[in-house]
């Protein structure tokens, strides 16, 4: 038994992954060493709407807000206590993500799937973090539809070692984007866990892409398309294995689909990214007007964004102590910027109707300047 093979390449398909390429190097050439002093909230952003996606596909809801509150190590009092294990867990997977996409003596093997299995499931004990099923399983589908044999579950360790052979050597010379796509087929196809298989390809999705070096895992990562698209995620997926495992059918709608999910997504990254300028210049034309330090301008930026600013978090980003973060953002309350939630440690700050008002205005005066060249 063998794992699925790449389709050959298309006039069709290479053009459209030159357009990610334009696309994810745009994206680089400023986000990716970039000095901007709101970067790190767009990353933090970025890496909640890929939690929420991955994690909301197989049941686990919470919103954005609250997602950021946990991927902070902050309580989410609206979300469940399982949720939030669940969304810390896979924080922490994609944070190991970043590491191996960094390690230049990283090399893909069996055990590589097994620890982020771990990392992803280790809240859930029923899933045997890190350890391969021992039982033969079936996936059901929904009513009326049928449901879906991965291969026996001795015959997945096997599976397991030529997909992490595969990752280490095979296709090499293919797109990135082509060979995430099809890790992710595979492991999701072989369904060698009792469950968190969507969760780990997903992840080994990300973390494929990321070892191209151009941007963080949680900037290339399509999660928040899967999870706005989940029923024809689950639709293409379904055409494409058919009722049984069988890696001889083609691939090829698998990979025409999460290439257009690359393209919404980098085409909305780059969206974000011309926003972000546009709301940088408003938060330091606002803070000349009232006379404030600069120091406050990227925690404007930050409550616009929709991220709360927490004293720490202002403390660490500007480099001052905490008295002087208190009074910053006291002060920005006091003129009517930002609104206060919480009391104590649990103090945080959102944008206040005012800030937001005047934000809007400001753009829709400035929104006919041209983008940003590419």
């Amino acid at each position: 038994m063998a794992i699925y093979a790449t389709p050959p390449k298309s006039q069709a398909l290479e053009r459209r992954l030159t357009e990610i390429d334009e696309q994810r190097r745009y994206l680089a050439q400023h986000l990716g060493e970039s000095t901007q002093p709101w970067t790190g909230a767009l990353r933090r952003l970025a890496a909640a709407e890929a939690a929420v996606g991955s994690t909301s596909i197989e049941g686990y809801g919470a919103s954005l807000e609250d997602t950021v509150e946990i991927l902070a190590g902050r309580p989410a009092a609206k979300t469940s206590d399982e949720t939030q294990r669940i969304i810390a867990a896979y924080g922490q997977a994609m944070d190991r993500v970043s590491v191996l996409a960094d390690d230049p003596h990283f090399e893909w093997t069996s055990q590589t799937i097994l620890e982020l299995h771990f990392l992803v499931c280790h809240p859930q004990p029923s899933a045997a973090p890190g350890r391969l099923r021992d039982r033969s399983i079936v996936v059901t589908r929904g009513v009326g539809r049928e449901p879906y044999r991965p291969p026996t579950f001795s015959s997945v360790p096997a599976l397991v070692n030529e997909l992490a052979t595969w990752l280490r050597s095979g296709d090499s010379s293919r797109h990135p984007v082509v060979r995430a796509a099809m890790a992710h087929l595979n492991l999701v196809s072989i369904h060698p866990f009792r469950d968190g298989n969507g969760r780990v390809a997903r992840i080994i999705q990300s973390l494929v892409l990321a070892k191209e070096g151009l941007l963080r895992p949680e900037l290339v990562s399509i999660e928040p398309y899967l999870s706005r698209h989940t029923r024809e995620y689950y639709s293409i997926l379904e055409y494409v294995q058919g009722s049984e495992y069988d890696p001889s059918r083609n691939a090829s709608p698998w990979i025409d689909f999460c290439i257009e999910a690359h393209v919404f997504e980098a085409t909305e990254r780059r969206r974000w990214l011309e926003l972000a300028y546009a709301r940088h210049d408003f938060c330091e034309q606002l803070a000349r007007d009232e006379g404030y330090p600069e120091r406050l301008v990227t925690a404007l930026d930050q409550a616009l964004l929709g991220l709360p600013v927490t004293n720490a978090e202002h403390r660490r980003e500007s480099a001052i102590a905490s008295p002087t973060a208190v009074q910053d953002l006291q002060r920005l309350r006091r003129d009517g910027w930002l609104d206060q939630e919480g009391g104590g440690r649990s103090i945080r700050y959102l944008a206040s109707k005012k800030l937001q008002d005047g934000w809007s205005t400001w753009f829709e005066s400035t929104s006919t300047r041209p983008p940003l060249d590419g």
